[in-house]
């Protein structure tokens, strides 16, 4: 099972470059296991024992199963996590011709680790909106082949680059896609047009604008002389949106499930569809009682926020609390802090405890040292919005916000198996 589960979550990592495609990648994998596509627009009819996905702006996803018990008797349980993570934006007009290159202009979306973006192979991938016989449309399209790459500056070149080197975003980050021959001009927008000929197999009359974003084309894998590791892209938090995923396909039809899996983590979640927005309880309140049984079930509901922990990393253990450190394959961890960067409390700390117990899951702790700042997650915002009782949770990992990241390849199974014990567990606390 864990090697099937890591191999699933290798090929959900490659067909996921953007937030968009991920939001497509889930909602296939839902109808394939017979979810139904709720439209927001449109007026709903839903039953109990049935099984319903909804989008919002192609980058979010909620999917939710309504338990044959009322949600008024066994609340819901819920699962959080994000299909964003940091990498590096094309801008509105970013055609930069330089020495005879074609090079485009980026804005780093998040908090990159920038330093690993220089010297990769680079593709392209995102949404498009364009207008085609008189109508405006967006369509998804993926170069997939390297197409751009960040070349480092020479060490002969910068002497001082081993001693710490200030990366200026705006002058050493736009790569090269291409020499330019002459007086030949670059255009972006004819690019993009060319892209969707060939994967929509339509002529646009124009393209009107588009959400893209660079990232590195080496497939994730499972790694290390006793294939210990997954390494991939974007492993916080696509890791946490498919071992939840996993979870919600195994649940049983008792009780009242949902998977949220919202964009814009990286840059505070205010969105429309981010976690910091209504996206969540307008969905619940179109599936749930009204009024006072609205309030009644929350308050009788439970949220699991996933996203991944810092794991104690051996070069630079000093930068833990010595007695919560996370170790890599020893099991999901249970994020704390006292001035609510994290919505654990002791009774939502306690139940997840009890789930892995009760499970043969092993379970750590991560508290950051006193002396650092701590990091957030959705949890304390969707706790804040919606007044569900919550527990932030994550698999710990190394190099979070690398263009590459690093996890256990034990820690998906424990993952998975200790969210499917909560989503069929027949008593919250």
């Amino acid at each position: 099972m864990r090697e099937e589960l890591n191999q699933g979550l290798i090929d959900f990592l490659n067909a996921s470059p953007t937030p968009f495609h991920a939001t497509a990648s889930l909602a296939m994998r839902l109808e394939t296991a017979g979810f139904r596509h709720l439209d927001e627009r449109a007026p709903w009819q839903t039953e109990a024992g049935g099984r319903y996905y909804v989008t919002r702006n192609d980058s979010s996803i909620i999917a939710f199963k309504l338990g044959h018990r009322a949600p008024i008797d066994g609340g819901i349980r819920l699962v959080g996590a994000h299909t964003d993570s940091p990498c590096l934006r094309v801008k509105p007009n970013p055609e930069l011709q330089r020495q005879g290159f074609f090079q485009l202009g980026v804005e780093v979306y998040g908090g990159a680790l920038l330093a690993p973006w220089f010297d990769r192979d680079l593709s392209l991938a995102g949404r498009v909106t364009y207008r085609r016989d008189g109508k405006v449309e967006s369509d998804l399209i993926d170069f997939y082949q390297p197409i751009a790459v960040i070349p480092s500056l020479a060490i002969h070149l910068n002497r001082e680059a081993n001693q710490g080197w200030a990366i200026n975003a705006q002058n050493e980050l736009p790569p090269i896609l291409a020499q330019l021959a002459g007086s030949e001009s670059a255009d972006f927008r004819a690019l993009l047009s060319e892209q969707l000929a060939m994967e929509h197999d339509f002529n646009a009359d124009a393209v009107l604008d588009y959400e893209l974003s660079f990232y590195d084309t080496q497939s994730a894998a499972v790694v290390g002389l006793n294939q210990d590791f997954i390494a991939g892209a974007r492993l916080d938090n696509l890791l946490s949106c498919y071992a939840g995923l996993q979870a919600l396909l195994d649940a049983s039809d008792d009780e009242t499930c949902v998977l949220v899996c919202t964009d814009h983590e990286e840059v505070g979640s205010s969105s429309a569809c981010g976690a910091d927005g209504p996206m969540l309880e307008q969905v619940l309140r179109r599936v749930l009682p009204d009024g006072d049984g609205f309030v009644r079930t929350i308050q009788r509901s439970l949220m699991v926020s996933a996203d991944n922990a810092h794991g104690v990393h051996p070069n630079y253990e000093s930068k833990h609390d010595s007695n919560h450190g996370p170790k890599l394959n020893a099991g999901p961890v249970i994020k704390i802090n006292s001035n609510q960067r994290y919505a654990t409390n002791s009774e939502t700390a306690g139940f997840f405890r009890h789930l892995c117990l009760e499970n043969e899951v092993p379970v750590q702790s991560f508290v950051t040292r006193s002396d650092m700042g701590c990091g957030s997650t959705i949890g304390p915002i969707t706790a804040s919005q919606l007044g569900v009782r919550t527990v932030d949770i994550g698999l710990p990992t190394f190099a979070m916000h690398s263009i590459r990241e690093l996890a256990g390849s034990q820690d998906l199974a424990h993952l998975v198996k200790v969210l499917s014990a909560f989503y069929n567990s027949h008593d919250l606390p």
